[in-house]
């Protein structure tokens, strides 16, 4: 079932063994971040934690609430990431079929299932709201335990932030998570980058010559957290997705500054809004891509007001070098989206985005090959979806391999490929984090052949095939295990 709001999530997450608290006093600067790494280095993520006393802040601060893959289940009010991925796929699956087939007296039976995750879709605006239970002009980012992450990152950041902005042209809405530089009291860095839609919006603002109006949500429901992260299709308001998640509508208020939609269960919420003609450098921030990221001009945030609830809990993560929280969000991205493009690409059986591959350097994917090409045709498919255009490195292999076996993939592309013949040279855009690229957000990305081929692809000899023991070899040995003595 959803969660009313975070502070839910945390009581179900430490009801169910999750969470621990630590009542020591800790410093925002450094400290933290230290406790955080070492905890979402363990195996499995390690647990949640909530640290109840920060110095100088009166506020509790929780970090890796959903640093592990069963943690990142339940935020989404699921048994497992692939459970919720099956829920996703017979809703796309209906759908498709009564695109292609309608069939009015067939439809009417099975729709009825679906029409509460339909309905879910559709946010709730709420006139009274936890999130507004405190309107406070007095307090600003020096009243929050903004966390300083590590030695060199140019000041305190905030890094679970959901920036909600409006298009001033059609009225879309986003819900995007940047991260926020603190710069004083009163000020702080936009990091949103050339490809998102919170920049897209502030372009428009810039050509308008108006102020654009900003709310920013810390602490939400985790599947409005979850979503504001997601690779949604331009134009769609991540609460959609959110509610669809939960499996229950998403909550929405109005701000007390401005006609912004925000999120009603929100811990706070920051307002204020961006100049367009005003910028700062921003940076450097130890990045997930577990380097610096480097130091450039960004637009600023002006906080005129924060709202909250009475008691609230302030939300933090850190990204590094991998394993990190962040990394369990972008497994749910791999599992919840890989439905949409079996729908979209049928040949694709299943893929993988290695944690090393920190989200947009490199996926690995399994394909039904039907045709000359086919591996080729699924690397640019792919290149071509949204933030898939980021994918620096894409390997393709046959069905039956599986993907999420990183031993297993680099052998058969070990073996698989001749560079010649199976390497693919994909010149377009790339992250803005990407330290590698010869030019800012753009260079040169590789795809992988590692199929097998055969001479309508070029290769003259016969493919081996790979070493299979006798299967009933293979159950006397079972049988007889004990025997042996090992």
């Amino acid at each position: 079932m959803a969660y009313r709001d975070l502070q839910d999530f945390i009581a179900a997450l430490e009801k169910a063994g999750e969470l621990r608290r630590i009542a020591a006093e800790v410093d925002p600067r450094l400290e933290i971040s230290a406790i955080a790494d070492k905890v979402m280095s363990m195996p499995g993520g390690g647990p949640a934690l909530l640290f109840e006393k920060v110095k100088g802040s009166a506020f509790p601060l929780a970090i890796n609430l959903m640093g592990s893959e069963r943690r990142m289940a339940m935020a989404l009010s699921a048994r497992s990431l692939d459970a919720k991925a099956a829920e996703i796929e017979d809703l796309l699956s209906w759908g498709w079929s009564l695109l292609r087939d309608f069939n009015l007296l067939k439809a009417a039976p099975s729709a009825l299932p679906k029409i509460p995750a339909a309905f879910s879709l559709i946010p709730r605006k709420k006139s009274a709201a936890i999130c507004q239970e405190v309107i406070d002009d007095g307090a600003g980012f020096d009243s929050l335990p903004v966390l300083t992450c590590w030695p060199e990152d140019g000041g305190p950041f905030l890094t679970l932030p959901l920036v909600c902005t409006e298009d001033p042209e059609t009225g879309k809405r986003n819900v995007g998570m940047y991260r926020m530089q603190v710069y004083d009291d009163r000020t702080a860095g936009m990091h949103w980058h050339l490809h998102k839609d919170g920049a897209h919006f502030f372009q428009k603002y810039k050509r308008l010559g108006k102020r654009m109006p900003v709310a920013v949500a810390l602490g939400c429901d985790p599947a409005v957290t979850y979503a504001a992260t997601a690779p949604l299709p331009e134009g769609v308001w991540e609460m959609m997705l959110a509610g669809f998640l939960r499996g229950r509508r998403a909550k929405v208020c109005k701000a007390t500054l401005s006609d912004l939609l925000v999120p009603a269960d929100a811990e706070f919420i920051l307002e204020g809004y961006v100049d367009p003609n005003e910028t700062r450098i921003e940076g450097p921030f130890g990045d997930h891509t577990g380097f610096y990221s480097l130091r450039d001009e960004y637009p600023v945030f002006h906080l005129q007001r924060i709202t909250r609830r009475k008691n609230p809990v302030y939300p933090a993560t850190i990204v590094g070098i991998p394993p990190k929280e962040d990394c369990w969000m972008g497994r749910a991205t791999e599992r919840l989206f890989l439905p949409l493009l079996k729908q979209l690409c049928p040949e694709i059986v299943d893929l993988a985005m290695p944690f090393e591959g920190v989200f947009h350097n490199c996926l690995i994917v399994s394909i039904r090959k039907r045709f000359p090409g086919h591996a080729r045709k699924t690397m640019h498919f792919l290149w071509g979806m949204g933030q898939m255009m980021y994918t620096k490195c894409i390997v393709v292999v046959d069905e039956e391999v599986n993907p999420h076996n990183n031993s297993e993939v680099a052998w058969r592309a070990f073996n698989n490929v001749d560079a010649r013949r199976d390497l693919v040279l994909s010149d377009g855009p790339l992250d803005a984090l990407d330290h590698s690229s010869p030019l800012p957000r753009y260079g040169c990305r590789i795809g992988i052949d590692a199929t097998r081929k055969g001479p309508d692809e070029g290769h003259a000899r016969e493919w081996p095939e790979p070493l299979v023991m006798d299967k009933e070899i293979e159950e006397l040995v079972r049988l007889r295990w004990k025997e042996y003595g090992i």
